[in-house]
């Protein structure tokens, strides 16, 4: 499936939950409020989606939140979505806290690769983001998921009260253990607006300094768009996803499906196609799946040319991060 600038969009992330255990600064710091639980798709409705897209061309999967991990039975939602013809890749992105508790159940789903979002390596400047002091937890479980041959990547929110030591500290996760360190410029979105960014391009010349054999791998990490490179000896490669500073919508293969039901063909706009509606109107289930296909392709077609994520005034996308997902 393409869209009208020739872009294939073969991925979809879906978010399973607007809840999370973490209350991070930039996303949602005093909370949310929670949409009612009858209004967040059920397992179901979301396999049918996914069935619906699959026949499309869409084939991998992103399962995120919130924090997916908190809504019971996540594991089994994964191997769900595995099981549909034509799927070839599920992964999750999660905080980390919950990990070891479902990591052996996920794995048995067919998870294919997870995404854990750590932000520093410090105790005090983790609780001053997360408003927790399970940073413990979470490195302890990054450990876990690397032993098991997942593939693991850590995403890692750039931010300008985070100094060189911390990005290097995170860097330096990759030389001992098989995991890619990823660092992510802020999305302007919600509070993330707030919070003044750091370009990826000056943590890569500090990387380039400090290490100063670092070369570009041109090797494929996975579905996004973040730019990797790899420093001799270490085990991961780091990777620069720069959402502000970069171009990378000429690439965007991508739609976004919220916890609601709302298809997002882009996350810097307001515009997205109401799924819920069809789901719960009591057609058939052939003639649901011919409707959701239908309003996936709508979607589809509606895919800018590219963000303007480096204009604020342009942005329209009003919501938090969390109420869209991750």
């Amino acid at each position: 499936m393409r869209d009208r600038f020739g872009r294939k969009i073969d991925y979809m992330r879906i978010s399973v939950t607007d809840r999370c255990n973490l209350r991070c600064r930039y996303c949602m710091p005093k909370g949310i409020r929670l949409v009612p639980a009858a209004e967040i798709l059920s397992f179901e409705e979301l396999c049918r989606i996914c069935k619906a897209a699959a026949e499309l061309g869409i084939t991998r999967f992103k399962i995120t939140g919130g924090e997916p991990l908190v809504r019971p039975g996540c594991p089994e939602l994964i191997g769900m979505i595995k099981g549909l013809p034509g799927v070839e890749q599920v992964t999750l992105t999660t905080n980390g806290i919950l990990l070891d508790r479902y990591l052996d159940e996920l794995i048995k789903n067919g998870l294919d690769a997870v995404n854990i979002s750590l932000d520093t390596l410090e105790r005090e400047s983790y609780k001053q983001i997360t408003g927790s002091d399970e940073l413990w937890k979470v490195k302890e479980n990054i450990g876990k998921a690397a032993e098991t041959g997942l593939r693991v990547k850590i995403n890692s929110v750039l931010q300008r009260d985070a100094g060189e030591n911390q990005w290097m500290a995170l860097a330096a996760l990759a030389k001992n253990m098989p995991v890619d360190v990823r660092f992510i410029e802020m999305m302007p979105i919600g509070y993330g607006r707030q919070y003044g960014g750091v370009s990826g391009k000056q943590v890569l010349k500090k990387l380039q300094e400090v290490y100063p054999g670092t070369f570009r791998d041109v090797s494929i990490h996975g579905n996004g768009p973040a730019a990797y490179y790899r420093i001799p000896e270490f085990l991961g490669s780091i990777g620069f996803i720069s959402a502000v500073h970069g171009g990378f919508c000429k690439n965007c293969n991508r739609i976004r499906l919220t916890a609601r039901g709302e298809l997002k063909p882009c996350l810097c706009y307001d515009t997205g196609v109401e799924l819920k509606k069809t789901l719960r109107s009591g057609y058939s289930e052939e003639e649901t799946g011919q409707k959701i296909k239908k309003n996936i392709q709508r979607a589809v077609a509606l895919k800018p040319r590219m963000h303007c994520f480096d204009m604020a005034e342009g942005i329209t996308e009003k919501r938090q991060m969390v109420q869209i997902g991750g």
